[in-house]
């Protein structure tokens, strides 16, 4: 008799198969040996409910022994495959379409990159979308300006603006007789001015500059206020000789460095010379523009403005020595020019209006010695008007013309209107 063949255990992690149903036919089966970890099963029957797993049998709904995870883990492990990439035309698309000077590339992206996502199974359909929208509105709307007109007009102000930030410079870096713009208010900090022609509207232009030396320290806005004040207002005289040229309006200019600019080694002040409305043409009457019949005349009659401009402020009732002693220096400046004026070797054309000029002076002198001699204030202003009226502009009218100078008398040329 053959030994019957004894079925093998199952190998571990097999789940257990339970027993046959018990048949009508022949007597029961005995019960299989309990050794080993596992029950040995009967024979499986080869059809039916319980038939023995084939060899490719997927595992049952099991926790195996020292396995954390539900299931045999699939090849990338328990936590999935990797995340789709997105894609970097979708990207470039949406960039495109949000820079407003690029709509049309990021149009063209945009169509390419859905494409490649269908095709690669990529992420970034709504980046590209999205730029595909934002690129078609952008590309209206340039289409429109190029029609309207006003993308020409923006570049032409983009480029103007341009030409002006480079234009912009420090007021102490420009040269004597330059003309420039400044959109600071007066009295407000200038962060630079722009340099013009000087036949175009100009708020001012450059007399001079000079060093504020002798401090160790920062002065204080106060003290170099002060400082421009008084020796930017000597460089106006310097710059422009022909007085007449200036008006009521007429302001002397001068830029200073402020606290941090003087920490960082600026000392220059920039003086200049200005209206309080832009002006065209320069101001400019010196050595560079004028001959020399010219620069005599002003060196001699231009001392008798300076000289009327220093009234004391003070009524002869009040300091009428200060008075006699102004009205004396007056005196000297009109016998100083009268004298120079027929000394000087004129052009045969000026030589007559100059003639007539130094006699109207002869008067004058006459008048001012009076004034500087006035016993009291009643007799001060006794000779006061008349000794105003002798220096008017009028007389001087036909000498300036016959030299080429300013000859249209000032609006307001001093404190008596006739100066």
């Amino acid at each position: 008799m053959e030994p019957t063949p004894q079925p093998q255990p199952p190998e571990p992690g097999t789940p257990p198969v339970p027993d046959a149903p018990a048949t009508p036919a022949g007597p029961a089966p005995a019960a299989p040996p309990t050794t080993g970890p596992y029950p040995t099963p009967g024979p499986y029957p080869q059809s039916g409910p319980y038939a023995q797993p084939g060899p490719y049998a997927a595992p049952g709904p099991y926790t195996s022994p020292g396995m954390p995870y539900a299931g045999v883990p699939g090849p990338y492990g328990p936590y999935g495959s990797p995340a789709a990439t997105t894609n970097g035309l979708a990207i470039g698309s949406l960039v495109s379409g949000i820079v407003c000077c690029l709509p049309p590339l990021g149009l063209v992206l945009g169509i390419f990159s859905l494409r490649q996502i269908k095709r690669r199974g990529q992420g970034g359909k709504g980046l590209a979308v999205a730029g595909i929208v934002l690129s078609t509105i952008s590309t209206l709307l340039v289409v429109l300006g190029l029609i309207t007109g006003q993308i020409q007009d923006g570049i032409r102000e983009f480029r103007e603006g341009i030409r002006e930030a480079a234009a912009s410079r420090m007021p102490m870096e420009l040269r004597t007789g330059e003309c420039f713009l400044d959109d600071a208010g007066q009295g407000e900090y200038t962060l630079g001015v722009r340099v013009v022609d000087c036949a175009e509207p100009h708020d001012g232009e450059i007399t001079g500059r000079f060093e504020a030396t002798g401090f160790g320290s920062w002065p204080g806005e106060e003290t170099l206020e002060k400082l421009g004040e008084s020796r930017c207002d000597a460089m106006v005289g310097t710059y422009v000789r022909d007085t007449w040229t200036l008006t009521a309006d007429t302001l002397s200019l001068y830029y200073y460095p402020d606290r941090q600019a003087w920490r960082q080694g600026e000392r220059r002040i920039a003086c200049g010379v200005g209206g309080e409305e832009r002006t065209t043409g320069s101001l400019r009457s010196d050595p560079t523009t004028l001959d020399r019949g010219q620069l005599a005349y002003l060196a001699l009659v231009n001392p008798i403005e300076d000289a009327a401009y220093e009234e004391p402020e003070a009524d002869p009732e009040e300091d009428l020595e200060s008075n006699r002693e102004w009205a004396a220096e007056v005196r000297a400046a009109v016998d100083s020019a009268r004298s120079g004026l027929r000394r000087h070797a004129w052009e045969p054309s000026e030589r007559a209006p100059v003639e007539a000029y130094a006699t109207s002076l002869d008067a004058a002198s006459k008048q001012w010695a009076k004034l500087a001699r006035a016993e009291d204030a009643d007799a001060f202003w006794g000779a006061y008007d008349r000794a105003f009226e002798l220096l008017s502009a009028d007389a001087e009218v036909d000498a300036r013309k016959a030299l080429g100078l300013t000859h249209t008398p000032p609006e307001a040329a001093g404190d008596h209107g006739s100066v």
